[in-house]
């Protein structure tokens, strides 16, 4: 009986993890997150009146610092007051969501999604683990396609983070032009590490399922005496000239 090979074990369980962690990554707004003070004075400011509503007061004429958390994904862009519940999501609108930069990331994890899925599909039917003899051959085309779809990530992630202050800006030198929110320092998010950890098991999963096309090589066996083109395993164990072990199966065969 022949047993799952140890690569494909590897590659089986690694390829899904890193599927799921590009995955939650695409989906969730931490790419990158920044925070920055907005000073309240007055009244008719819609962000006070949203603070009074969550029981942090803010006195009538009063000039008051709230910190304020930005957030942003590939689809999804966040705000949120620290210390409260008040927190707006919306898609990714204006230039940031027409920066190229940010649509090639987008296409890049798209594509790299749809690889991995195909490619753990064939690697599931190649590993065929339900029987004795798995289909090599398509267990490392599986595996070829999962370690593109990691490379495709690992692409989409590098120009992502080279870019990350710079996404959105018509000026690089310049910060984020917007006088609501002055002087906002961007930086790397939790949904990053997220998709640098899926790509880099994505690519070693699909390595580990490309190593399993080789096959593994068997001792040769001895030519049986009484018929010399014929091997010893299994067909020959009857022969008197060779020793048989009492733990292996007899098998008559005349020679």
């Amino acid at each position: 009986m022949m047993h799952t090979p140890s690569s494909m074990v590897m590659g089986i369980v690694f390829a899904p993890l890193g599927l799921v962690l590009v995955f939650t990554a695409a989906i969730t707004p931490q790419w990158r997150e920044g925070q920055t003070r907005l000073g309240m004075a007055g009244s008719g400011s819609l962000l006070r009146l949203g603070v009074k509503g969550q029981g942090m007061g803010v006195k009538s004429g009063s000039v008051e610092a709230l910190l304020l958390l930005r957030s942003d994904g590939l689809w999804e862009s966040c705000l949120q007051v620290e210390h409260s519940e008040l927190k707006q999501c919306w898609p990714v609108a204006g230039p940031y969501q027409r920066d190229p930069r940010v649509r090639l990331a987008q296409g890049l994890i798209l594509t790299s999604l749809f690889l991995c899925s195909t490619g753990i599909v064939l690697a599931c039917i190649g590993v065929r683990c339900w029987t004795d003899i798995p289909l090599r051959g398509v267990a490392a085309t599986g595996g070829l396609l999962v370690v593109m779809a990691g490379l495709l990530s690992l692409t989409a992630l590098g120009v992502y983070t080279h870019n990350l202050a710079r996404l959105g800006m018509a000026d690089p030198s310049q910060g984020i032009n917007n006088p609501r929110f002055p002087q906002l320092s961007l930086r790397p998010a939790g949904s990053l590490y997220f998709g640098w950890l899926g790509a880099c098991l994505q690519v070693l999963g699909g390595s580990a399922l490309m190593f399993s096309f080789k096959r593994p090589r068997y001792p040769t066996c001895p030519s049986c005496p009484s018929c010399p083109g014929l091997p010893v395993c299994p067909a020959c164990r009857s022969c008197p000239e060779i020793p048989i072990k009492s733990d292996t199966d007899v098998y008559e065969v005349s020679c």
